[in-house]
């Protein structure tokens, strides 16, 4: 596990700067969520059934790496509107759910009564998950990713958290955007074509990105409230020395072409239903996958 010196560093508070970050992401976040539920994106309104499916959002190799689920303790941080947690769920898990917005778990609460769904949602930040949900209680597996890291500042931090609410030889799964598609780019900047150019950082160490705008990534209508956000990079190689360092073994790393949804409108669906670029463009990694086993 983490030594004794690194444990009370991620045990002092979290730098008060970035402590107001995280509360102007929570009341982003907030702003997103009635957006987010009326969305055609998630699918939760009745239109597009196919999207409001929590599988619609996992990989074929996700269900195979984490392996059969029944009468597991799960836990998702970061888990926004609960639509992959249901999914665990319908494993057989015994599933929580925690976010730092309260708005998103409210929604997440109702979503799941609505599906029949005993699910349990905390809303806290995730460096107070520990706390947040008791110091005794622990999990076989938690599950985090898909747009979840780059609103976390402090890598090592997470990953201490992580380590201390998972039982010994418990697994942390991560599935999160691949730092290179962050560097790409959602769309062109004004003058250029449409090609995909490196336009953002791949590695972090610049601090935080301050972004505002009044639209979030799903369609729907201009956001209401606050529309300024902080996100910080983050490298493969900040994610997997921050794991290592809290006492976590790599079992399985691995990079998917495919994203669950089409990022740039060149792209094709596959037989699974994800998305990839068309044959001809380069083959370049999107989605990360890494399986982490704590060790002690």
């Amino acid at each position: 596990m983490v030594p004794v010196t690194e444990a009370a560093e991620h045990d002092a508070p979290l730098d008060p700067a970035l402590r107001r970050m995280m509360r102007t992401n929570e009341a982003n976040w907030d702003a997103r969520t009635p957006v987010h539920l009326a969305s055609a994106f998630y699918g939760l309104t009745g239109n597009g059934q196919r999207d409001a499916d929590p599988d619609r959002w996992f990989g074929d190799f996700e269900w195979a790496d984490l392996g059969d689920l029944s009468g597991r303790d799960v836990l998702h941080l970061q888990c926004h509107l609960g639509t992959e947690t249901l999914a665990f769920a319908r494993r057989g898990a015994r599933t929580t759910g925690l976010d730092i917005s309260g708005a998103s778990v409210a929604a997440a609460r109702r979503l799941a009564s609505d599906a029949g769904l005993a699910v349990d949602y905390v809303q806290a930040n995730v460096y107070d998950a520990a706390e947040a949900l008791g110091t005794q209680r622990r999990f076989d597996v938690v599950y985090t990713g898909k747009g979840a890291l780059c609103y976390l500042p402090d890598l090592d931090r997470w990953a201490a958290t992580a380590a201390a609410l998972l039982r010994p030889g418990g697994r942390l799964y991560l599935v999160e955007f691949h730092p290179l598609l962050g560097s790409l780019g959602p769309k062109p900047a004004p003058g250029e074509g449409s090609a995909l150019l490196l336009r953002h950082d791949y590695l972090g160490g610049r601090g935080a990105i301050r972004r505002d705008s009044t639209y979030t990534y799903t369609d729907g209508p201009a956001v209401r409230g606050t529309t300024e956000s902080f996100e910080w990079m983050h490298g493969i190689d900040e994610i997997v020395n921050a794991l290592t360092g809290a006492g976590f073994g790599i079992t399985r790393l691995r990079e998917s072409d495919e994203l669950p949804w089409p990022r740039w409108p060149e792209m094709v669906r596959t037989p699974g239903g994800w998305w990839r670029l068309p044959d001809g463009s380069p083959r370049i990694p999107l989605l990360l996958a890494l399986l982490a086993t704590r060790t002690d």
